[in-house]
């Protein structure tokens, strides 16, 4: 009887086949929590960046405050948030944070009838709305930056956020620069006392609620406006001009800003000398350990981030972000690099 060993010369030969390839390693994965403000963009390079740079992002949007617990806390491999954190505590923690992305925080309306950027409001009226100071839609204040426009006879309905928000402290910031008694009854954080509203949790929360209530007026970053075709308005600048919200108008902000002596890479973007800037612009930043206790993790967040600074402008130009100046970037990996 002839034995046939083809089977096992098959085998062999796999086997020789499988040790001759080169070894593929597998995609390290990470995780981040944070800002609602900054999902959109985290998830859109997270897709791309599974095979372009062999990284997996596990993303969760729960708001910049859980996002700075939870890095604090050693949950997650990186903390995202719109509130850049207090200096002492970032260099006790051992982190290092920086910016990502930048953009607008807009006002948007349900109000019947209004088209968007039609309506102008400044700093100190919208102060006055989420004050509780004007409820109503024909109030003389905002008539008086409306001249010609027909304001309805309706209560106004101020929406914010209900959890910790980067969105508030940016919001509530510039507020506070905008209206002395703002500043000093109620101030700037990512989460205060609301003098009365409705409160929503997430971007996508205070856009699903303005959609959903007539007279509404809420704040969100400007993908959720833009993505949910919300009604948006012209806000008054430090120039003295009345300006939309769009890329061009957070990118004539971000030129005025004075990168080179901010703590931290914790950049001023609010009501910048700038002509035809928007005045409510804003970083969103990433907190990541100096020194993880997972080194291959570690490695694979600043993986991700350089890849993303390398690669992924085009992206976030499409999701309505302002993308950082190339020296910034340049500065940002090399400060990385060395921090200890």
């Amino acid at each position: 009887m002839r034995l046939s060993f083809r089977p096992a010369l098959c085998l062999l030969a796999a086997t020789c086949l499988t040790a001759a390839l080169p070894s593929v390693s597998r995609a390290e994965s990470v995780t981040g929590a944070g800002s609602s403000f900054a999902a959109p963009i985290y998830e859109a390079w997270g897709e791309t960046a599974k095979t372009a740079a062999g990284v997996t992002v596990n993303y969760q949007s729960v708001g910049s405050s859980a996002g700075q617990n939870q890095v604090l806390a050693g949950t997650v491999d990186f903390g995202a948030s719109d509130a850049p954190m207090d200096a002492q505590k970032i260099d006790s923690a051992g982190l290092f944070q920086f910016p990502t992305v930048m953009g607008g925080i807009v006002p948007v309306i349900n109000v019947p009838g209004m088209k968007a950027d039609t309506l102008r409001l400044s700093g100190a009226v919208l102060a006055g709305i989420y004050a509780g100071e004007i409820t109503e839609w024909n109030d003389p204040k905002i008539a008086a930056l409306n001249p010609g426009v027909k304001l309805p006879d309706m209560a106004v309905a101020p929406v914010h956020r209900a959890d910790g928000s980067g969105t508030t402290f940016v919001f509530t910031s510039y507020l506070s620069g905008s209206s002395a008694s703002w500043h000093d009854s109620l101030g700037a954080s990512t989460s205060i006392s609301w003098p009365g509203g409705l409160g929503a949790r997430g971007n996508d929360g205070v856009a699903a609620t303005v959609q959903n209530t007539e007279g509404a007026i809420g704040y969100v970053e400007y993908a959720y406006a833009s993505r949910n075709h919300l009604t948006t308005v012209k806000l008054h600048n430090r120039a003295g001009e009345d300006v939309s919200a769009n890329q061009a108008s957070f990118a004539h902000a971000a030129e005025a800003a004075d990168w080179q002596h901010a703590s931290h890479f914790a950049v001023n973007l609010l009501d910048t000398q700038g002509k035809g800037a928007w005045p409510i612009v804003s970083a969103t930043y990433v907190l990541t350990p100096i020194a993880p206790k997972n080194a291959a993790r570690g490695e694979a967040v600043r993986k991700f981030f350089t890849w993303a600074f390398e690669k992924g402008d085009a992206t976030a130009q499409k999701l309505d972000y302002v993308a950082l100046p190339q020296a910034v970037k340049t500065s940002i990996l090399a400060a990385w690099k060395s921090a200890k």
